[in-house]
């Protein structure tokens, strides 16, 4: 597997590679791979059905000059930011294979991840929720996947350093959440790791076997993404 390590000027521009690296790759242009972005500046994402209003505090983000963004899949609202590690994996859909359908793709890849990250914290790292990476009963990995016909991407954040008070600002508590969570609020649902950020990389190529670079991002289907879908009000409060 090839991997892509590389932070593009904005977050609408992040969010668009994501995607456009799945639709070179449905369209036949790259095979897997894994790529790593961290954020420069704080941004809120919504899922993709979530609605604004209800989980975020939209005043406070005008205030704080945070945007508010959508994403291609699915899961919750988050504010990423510096202290946030992200990654996507760009997987093959093999049918009768661990990634045929929604579910099992959710259990082999968290799986792995979980090993990985299992291996580099010396033990104490469950999968709770969906898709959720917990240490000692503690968020510390959120994760969503969104597919095509012959290509998924599964995407999430590994959190090495991110701001909680800023968490508590600009998102309300969540319309739906977890049975773990037990209503407890951001800052005490949540931790950062104990590592640094290229450690979780290491152990996340080695888990997936992404040893060889990858070629530049897709500059031309990125900027076109965010002209006309990640840049706009139309689709960032669609909901």
């Amino acid at each position: 597997m090839k991997y892509l390590d590389r932070t593009l000027d904005t977050a609408q521009e992040n969010l668009a590679c994501d995607e456009a690296l799945l639709d070179e790759c449905e369209e036949g242009r790259g095979g897997e791979r894994l790529r790593f972005w961290e954020p420069r500046q704080p941004f809120v994402v919504l899922g993709y059905s979530n609605k604004a209003r209800a989980e975020v505090n939209l005043d406070s983000c005008r205030a704080l000059g945070v945007p508010v963004l959508r994403r291609c899949s699915g899961g919750g609202t988050v504010l990423q930011g510096p202290g946030c590690l992200d990654y996507a994996l760009i997987l093959r859909i093999r049918a009768g294979a661990a990634a045929g359908n929604i579910v099992e793709a959710n259990a082999f890849i968290m799986n792995r991840n979980r090993n990985a990250l299992e291996a580099l914290l010396g033990g104490g790292v469950l999968i709770q929720g969906h898709t959720d990476l917990t240490l000692r009963g503690l968020k510390f990995s959120g994760n969503s996947q969104r597919r095509r016909r012959k290509f998924l991407l599964f995407h999430g954040t590994f959190l090495v350093g991110l701001d909680f008070a800023l968490v508590e600002q600009t998102l309300r508590m969540p319309s739906k959440q977890p049975s773990y969570r037990r209503n407890r609020s951001h800052g005490e649902f949540m931790t950062n790791l104990s590592v640094a950020a290229d450690a979780v990389k290491a152990a996340m190529k080695r888990a997936w076997g992404a040893d060889e670079v990858s070629a530049e991002a897709p500059e031309e289907r990125i900027a076109r993404l965010v002209r006309d879908k990640y840049g706009t009000d139309a689709w960032n409060f669609k909901f």
